[in-house]
């Protein structure tokens, strides 16, 4: 993995992936690194329980997770608490959505995994709309 931030005056700072993909960072209508940090660890989880809903997702009408996080009030304030409420709507088994966003805390999501082994708690619910 690689890629490049440039910082200029008119465009501020300019993300590149190795692929090509740019993106403004710490904008004034882009997210501070903190907050791409915390909407990657949504996003890396979210893709899991997707992933892992394999021939089901199309019986999914709405999924979204609901994100907050406490940072440390010294610098470097890192994150020390995580709050993910995941919001789904749908035919699909209560159960297996459960296990699905588990595996994905302990085992797959590795933006979340970066951020619990630094110290921060996480904590998860899940709400299931008929």
């Amino acid at each position: 993995m690689n890629g490049e931030v440039v910082w200029t005056e008119a465009a501020g700072y300019v993300g590149t992936t190795g692929r090509g993909k740019s993106f403004g960072i710490y904008g004034s209508d882009s997210p501070s690194p903190m907050e791409m940090v915390l909407h990657g660890h949504a996003a890396c989880s979210l893709i899991d329980v997707i992933d892992g809903l394999k021939h089901r997702k199309e019986n999914v009408e709405f999924i979204k997770v609901e994100i907050e996080a406490d940072r440390a009030n010294e610098s470097p304030k890192v994150f020390t608490s995580v709050r993910m409420r995941y919001i789904v709507k749908g035919d699909v088994p209560e159960t297996l959505v459960k296990r699905l966003i588990e595996s994905s805390h302990e085992k797959h999501c590795s933006v979340g995994i970066m951020i619990t082994r630094s110290g921060a708690s996480l904590e998860w619910n899940l709400e299931m709309k008929s």
